[in-house]
């Protein structure tokens, strides 16, 4: 299907991180220069996040409204329903072939072609195995997009397989200049930040019995917390709330409307939090998950019972 297609529009789902935009582009690089007609874009927000923009060296980035409503080929990339593709849902009823890729356990199916992997540790992965099999050469431009969903997704390689590392080492081969990828993607904020930080983390919660006795930990971004700040300051903040020694289980739940809730789910590896995301309405891996809910409290405290119940129901690991 790749190979043939003229016309193609590759999607990310909303807030597309390095894994799902880098993936996108890559492909969508490697079909563009075979001669295709090629879009890349996301339900949401208008732009890609700032940290990753220098990724679309061919500006096949494209905003949601000038995604053509009926693609030969629609090529959907690291989403697990299609409900995360937000505005751009629409399209999958609209084109005439639509490729699922993705590597989210959870992925309860919605193309009419699928190419879902579980076991891998990115889509990134699959991605390349793809461009191997189109025979498209993996120069510095899509080496970069891979390594940026590779070093994302794999928590900067601390969960790769040595299959994956081998695949990293290719990709420095070809030009990576790691420093360069990797900083702006986990090591760089603005200033705002800390401000942010502080008081999102002067909400957490330590509860060591929650989460089958493994320790849940949680903090509430409300939108005066996280106001004007960018989107992949508000994502990162998990990362800090997850390194509690005490809890298995961390959750950050992001108020993205009066009643509306989004969270990201992570766990240490012993319990699934891909099963209580399920339960909540959304999905993911294993040890990274997310929902959008409706709430019924302005505070989020409904939320926060209903996953206590989902993480007392998930299976150990």
């Amino acid at each position: 299907m790749l190979a043939a297609a003229d016309d193609v529009v590759l999607l990310a789902h909303v807030n597309p991180d390095a894994d799902a935009l880098g993936s996108a582009l890559a492909l969508g690089l490697a079909l563009h220069r075979r001669g295709a007609r090629v879009h890349v874009s996301f339900g949401a927000p208008e732009q890609p996040a700032e940290s990753l923009r220098d990724l679309d060296v061919a500006d096949l980035v494209v905003p949601a409204a000038e995604v053509p409503a009926a693609p030969e080929l629609l090529v959907v990339l690291d989403t697990g329903s299609v409900d995360r593709l937000g505005s751009l849902a629409s399209r999958v009823d609209g084109a005439g072939t639509t490729l699922v890729i993705d590597h989210h356990v959870s992925n309860g199916g919605f193309g009419t072609a699928y190419y879902v992997e579980p076991t891998a540790e990115a889509t990134a992965v699959i991605v390349l195995g793809l461009l191997d099999a189109l025979g498209a050469p993996v120069d510095l431009p899509i080496a970069r997009c891979l390594y940026a969903g590779l070093v994302t997704d794999t928590r900067n390689f601390r969960a790769a397989s040595p299959k994956t590392h081998d695949m990293a080492a290719r990709l420095l081969v070809a030009g990576v200049d790691a420093e360069a990828v990797t900083r702006p993607l986990l090591d760089t904020h603005p200033f705002s930040w800390l401000a942010m930080l502080s008081a999102v983390l002067s909400t957490a919660t330590l509860e060591p019995d929650e989460a089958r006795g493994l320790g849940f930990v949680w903090a509430c971004a409300t939108t005066e917390h996280i106001h004007g700040g960018r989107q992949e300051e508000v994502e990162s903040i998990i990362d800090v709330l997850r390194t509690t020694a005490e809890a298995e289980v961390a959750m950050v739940l992001k108020q993205v409307g009066p009643l509306r809730w989004t969270a990201s789910l992570r766990s240490k590896g012993r319990l699934d939090v891909a099963a209580a995301a399920m339960a909540m309405g959304g999905g993911g891996h294993r040890s990274a998950s997310g929902f959008t809910v409706e709430a019924t409290t302005t505070d989020g405290s409904d939320v926060v019972a209903d996953v206590r119940r989902a993480l007392a129901a998930a299976p150990l690991l």
